[in-house]
């Protein structure tokens, strides 16, 4: 072997490595796109078309002509691809159609083999499945938002609902788990790491084991079935304030004194150096908080009866009980449930991998 084939294979491989990894990253992430891409299909399909044996990617229906107030299938020959019938009837051993083109046969009908048929097809999108997915004429609400709305689409109610609670629940998560991490990482006190120890230590329990003892405590304060009980219990993440401290711990220890000297106040240096500093940090909580708190199922469930306080999850499985078979509508109304999600992440992606790298290096 040439010493020059000996240089350039170590390096081949070297180049052929990284295209690999793509390819592999690239196939798991259309393989990934998939269920979301059927889901979008699905919802805008017609109908009779959104549960066909076959399956279909593009919403599509067939080629249709009235005929003699009828709505005949248009089709093409196969041996014949320039011309264009329509079937007309169906008889033994074959199917009776009438030749649409080209015009010099057109109105003359033949009996040929339904396999020598090609049904046409054309792609129509209906985008009118969103609006009754939104409008949900088979679930109504008689009063919700302490009295606001009347007679309100139960959809519309359920996203308010998810808003509002996923909303408040990603600002008080990440004003309490800020306020901890700055008390564990900045500030001295007796027993402080030993705290901190014991606060991870609740990551360890399952959080159904929780659920049941929060309920509780919840029922004795006349608290269950309100925004409350939606909102306060999930404010406090342990996560939340170890991702944080993680982050918080990698500012300089300068900016601090500096500040100290210059006469700021613990608050001030938590509000004005420690939070400006922590951008990426602090989006990265906000959006996985946003996105637990958009998906969860099981407490919501728990704590609240009545349906005008129902969340989005909940609600889409009332919604899948109205609406068992019409797959058309229960997509439609699955997309608009993930654009909030899908406009959370693309506006703090740019903060999102720098954030997770950043917080768990040192500390």
């Amino acid at each position: 072997m040439s010493a020059a084939a000996a240089k350039s294979g170590p390096r081949g491989r070297r180049l052929l490595w990284p295209v690999v990894c793509y390819l592999l990253l690239g196939a798991v992430g259309v393989t990934m796109l998939l269920p979301f891409a059927w889901m979008v299909s699905t919802s805008l399909k017609a109908p009779g078309y959104a549960a066909e044996a076959k399956p279909r990617w593009l919403p599509s229906e067939p080629v249709t002509v009235e005929i003699e107030g009828r709505s005949c299938r248009v089709a093409r020959l196969a041996d014949s691809p320039g011309t264009r019938v329509a079937v007309v009837g169906y008889a033994p051993g074959g199917v009776e159609v009438q030749v649409l083109s080209p015009k010099a046969h057109a109105g003359e009908r033949r009996r040929v083999n339904e396999s020598d048929l090609v049904f046409l097809r054309r792609v129509k999108l209906h985008w009118e499945n969103y609006v009754t997915a939104w409008r949900a004429e088979g679930m109504r609400v008689s009063e919700a938002f302490f009295g606001l709305l009347h007679d309100a689409s139960a959809f519309l109610v359920f996203y308010l609902n998810s808003i509002i609670v996923s909303v408040c629940v990603t600002l008080g998560t990440v004003f309490t788990s800020s306020l901890a991490a700055f008390a564990f990482s900045r500030m001295k006190f007796p027993g402080r790491d030993a705290i901190f120890v014991g606060y991870l230590a609740t990551l360890m329990v399952p959080a159904i084991v929780i659920m049941l003892p929060v309920y509780l405590v919840l029922s004795v304060l006349h608290m269950t079935n309100t925004y409350t009980a939606l909102i306060v219990p999930a404010m406090f993440s342990a996560y939340g304030t170890f991702l944080l401290r993680q982050f918080f711990m990698t500012i300089p220890r300068e900016l601090e004194d500096a500040a100290v000297i210059d006469g700021a106040s613990p608050f001030q240096i938590y509000r004005h150096i420690v939070l400006p500093l922590s951008k990426p940090a602090l989006a990265t909580l906000t959006t996985f908080v946003f996105l637990h708190s958009w998906n969860e199922f099981l407490w919501p469930l728990m704590v609240v009866d009545s349906l005008p306080l129902k969340t989005l999850p909940i609600g889409l499985a009332h919604f899948q009980d109205a609406y068992t078979t019409e797959y058309h509508l229960l997509m439609a109304a699955s997309v608009i449930v993930m654009i909030p999600v899908l406009i959370v992440f693309l506006i703090g992606q740019r903060y999102f991998v720098r954030g997770i790298a950043l917080s768990g290096l040192k500390g």
